[in-house]
């Protein structure tokens, strides 16, 4: 029997979520004060009582904001025309956003596969590896690459992969950091190996690795004759104050994921981005690999509208110089209310990470934050860390306000 819920109101979509959706879901939109959002722009979302909320969380999408004007016309426009290919003929705006895609690349990284979700983007990654007779895939202690089959195996977190055993054989987990420790492995491995690696992993609770240590990656890499994949799909964009961390370390993987960011806050795109050798076989056989949606048309508009956002309203730099100020002052505040209640605040560019040494606070300061306005979001790897992924067009009085909402929810959590 089908039952109509009304979404009109708060206990409508609460009600509709528990029957169709899922009942999960639906306690934790409880817990969060069971509040709707309703409409957004910039950094700030809007909800059906009526309140405001710094947005400072979505997992790293909202880097230029949300409903971003360059974004909205580039959609706008190709929603008039052609929003959906057929698949048969070629299509202009995969094209274009491939060309734009690529030239904020690292050197050669010049062949593109697009797709939805970055899950679907770590999928097609480990499907060309072993297209390249990389059968043997290495990824980091506490890595997070999605929860797909292909994905949730070489993400290092047994709670999340015990229910779907078994994943895929030939998986390795090294320590995160320790280049020596994957060289190592590596050297076991014959030359079959991908190793699939973050610049600094988002879920793990934004642990940052030590300098130089993607340089030391991509060397053993070569050394070994491994397959390097850079998951960039929580860095890329500009979030850490670069392009994409690969040009922090000045490497160039052999395959860049990407996500989140490229669809502009408006549609879900990601890409697989690789150099020609290692797509080689991609090229041989077009349907070796494809997607029903992989480059729509509607998607491209807004991976090139966020593309040409992050340029015209330099992101890429603000993101270094706020997070570098958001840091310091984070740091501060912290320290003088919490004291040794936070172990550490640390982060690049506007991929912050608040780690605390007491067990549940975390949650309950991601609980005090939402009520003093502000979205959060916890670490899915590290249930002690607070993890903060603003967009990178904050103004001082968006930081202001961040900062008031912090310590009022520092302040609430010792009482």
């Amino acid at each position: 029997m089908t039952v109509v819920t009304d979404t009109s109101t708060v206990d409508g979509v609460l009600a509709g979520y528990r029957r169709h959706l899922s009942s999960g879901r639906a306690a934790l939109g409880a817990m969060f004060g069971g509040d709707v959002e309703v409409g957004s722009a910039g950094a700030w979302v809007r909800t059906s009582s009526g309140r405001r909320l710094l947005n400072c969380g979505g997992y790293g999408v909202f880097l230029t904001g949300a409903r971003h004007r360059r974004v909205l016309a580039a959609v706008r426009e190709q929603l008039e025309t052609n929003p959906v290919a057929t698949r048969l003929l070629l299509e202009p705006q995969a094209a274009l956003a491939a060309r734009d895609l690529v030239a904020t690349m690292p050197p050669g990284l010049d062949r593109v596969h697009f797709a939805c979700g970055g899950s679907e983007a770590v999928e097609a990654a480990i499907k060309l590896a072993r297209a390249n007779g990389k059968r043997h895939l290495v990824s980091m202690v506490d890595g997070y690459h999605g929860k797909t089959l292909g994905a949730l195996s070489v993400t290092a977190k047994p709670v999340f992969q015990q229910p779907f055993q078994p994943l895929l054989p030939d998986v390795t987990h090294v320590p995160f950091g320790d280049a020596a420790a994957l060289g190592d492995t590596l050297a076991s491995l014959g030359g079959e190996a991908c190793v699939i690696v973050e610049p600094v992993q988002g879920e793990a609770g934004v642990i940052v690795p030590p300098p130089g240590y993607l340089r030391e990656v991509a060397r053993v890499c070569r050394e070994h004759g491994a397959l390097l994949v850079l998951d960039e799909i929580q860095t890329g964009l500009g979030r850490l104050g670069h392009w994409w961390g690969a040009d922090r370390d000045g490497i160039a993987p052999d395959v860049l994921l990407v996500g989140k960011a490229l669809g502009g806050g408006v549609l879900p795109v990601s890409a697989m981005v690789a150099t020609e050798e290692a797509f080689a076989p991609f090229d041989r056989d077009p349907f070796i690999h494809t997607s029903t949606f992989s480059g729509a048309p509607l998607g491209m508009a807004a991976a090139r509208g966020a593309i040409a956002a992050i340029r015209e309203d330099d992101l890429v730099t603000r993101a270094g110089m706020l997070g570098h100020r958001l840091l310091a002052d984070l740091r501060g505040l912290l320290g003088d209310v919490l004291g040794e209640r936070v172990a550490e605040v640390r982060g690049v560019g506007l991929l912050i990470g608040i780690e605390c040494a007491v067990e549940g606070l975390a949650g309950e300061l991601l609980l005090e934050l939402m009520a003093a306005g502000v979205i959060a979001n916890h670490s899915l790897n590290s249930d002690r860390v607070l993890r903060l992924t603003p967009p990178a067009l904050l103004d001082d009085r968006d930081l202001r306000f961040l900062l008031d909402a912090f310590e009022r929810a520092a302040r609430a959590v010792l009482n």
